[in-house]
């Protein structure tokens, strides 16, 4: 027979890393599985600045190392292997691994979100030194300095209007005649002076030495191909969720495919709980993940003593 949990985590990002700190707490017997290196999308932060408490930067993978640290003190375990399925069957969820089947009374998914790439020469050679998919991330480390935002939707929009306030040197480029943003923001991105909009024009290839120095751009309607300088490229162009494995449960999606939940982070399964990247949430940060974590995992104990008859009325 499978081993038996109370509260199986599928991810080992901030978010899934503070769920095992939190289930481990309230003595559940927890287990967090990850297919590759814990810490998710903050291993790709180099300077983290804007994390509450920390006053010296560090880097994303510190952060991960001391958040896989503090969860192990409290008890949570650690599995290197990959999801293929959860199913529901007699009052436990059953996740195919690739490590074999694992048993638990609760299942919080903090798999996170893949952001989509341009797919262009020298896009992934320049992540961490000049290309980013996070403008409150990485946007002040370019500060007054001329920045190119890839996208036309709403993401891109608000992310535009972001680093225009910390520099005056923006230009956006989006391939379509017009935004698919919402008209409001559209019309907002339009009428900052310090971001200039070129629509019809792509991205070909980043350029640089040991950091972005140039891009070169091409029209669409003219097919002119230039280069021209930039000190960040911003890239918004959507992301996915990672959530396959989930296909075949039915699960409760928003319109772009993200896990819907309540204010406890429960999905429309009940005892299924989503965190971070990975729901449909208004600001995908660090803090806010690791928020989400903790609230998952105390929601998860209170479903469990509620399966047991334990519930403190």
């Amino acid at each position: 027979m499978a081993e038996r949990y109370d509260l199986a985590i599928i991810g080992a990002g901030a978010a899934g890393l503070a769920a095992a700190q939190y289930g481990a707490r309230a003595n559940l017997k927890t287990l967090v599985i990850e297919e590759m290196a814990h810490g998710g999308q903050a291993l790709l932060i180099d300077t983290l600045e804007n994390y509450p408490g920390i006053v010296e930067p560090i880097s994303g993978y510190d952060l991960a190392e001391r958040m896989r640290a503090q969860a192990e003190n409290f008890g949570a375990q650690f599995l290197a292997a990959s999801v293929h399925a959860v199913k529901k069957a007699e009052g436990y969820f059953v996740l195919e691994t690739s490590e074999g089947a694992v048993e638990s009374l609760t299942v919080v998914v903090a798999t996170g979100a893949q952001h989509r790439h341009l797919e262009i020469p020298g896009e992934d050679a320049f992540i961490g030194k000049g290309v980013s998919y996070c403008a409150t991330c990485d946007g002040p480390f370019f500060k007054g300095r001329k920045m190119l935002v890839v996208g036309g939707g709403d993401a891109a929009c608000d992310e535009a209007m972001y680093l225009s306030k910390l520099t005056s040197q923006i230009v956006m480029i989006h391939r379509r005649d017009r935004f698919r943003a919402q008209k409001a923001l559209a019309a907002r991105v339009l009428a900052n002076p310090s971001i200039e909009v070129r629509f019809n024009t792509v991205a070909r290839e980043i350029r640089g030495d040991s950091k972005v120095r140039s891009v070169v751009l091409e029209n669409l309607q003219t097919h002119e191909i230039y280069e021209e300088p930039f000190d960040a490229v911003f890239v918004f162009i959507g992301s996915n969720p990672r959530i396959d494995f989930l296909k075949d449960t039915g699960i409760a999606l928003d319109e772009a495919g993200y896990i819907i939940t309540d204010c406890t982070m429960q999905s429309s399964i009940p005892g299924l709980f989503a965190v971070g990247d990975v729901r449909a949430t208004p600001f995908r940060q660090i803090v806010t993940a690791a928020a989400d974590g903790a609230i998952a995992a105390h929601a998860a104990s209170m479903y469990i003593d509620e399966l047991k008859g334990q519930a403190y009325h």
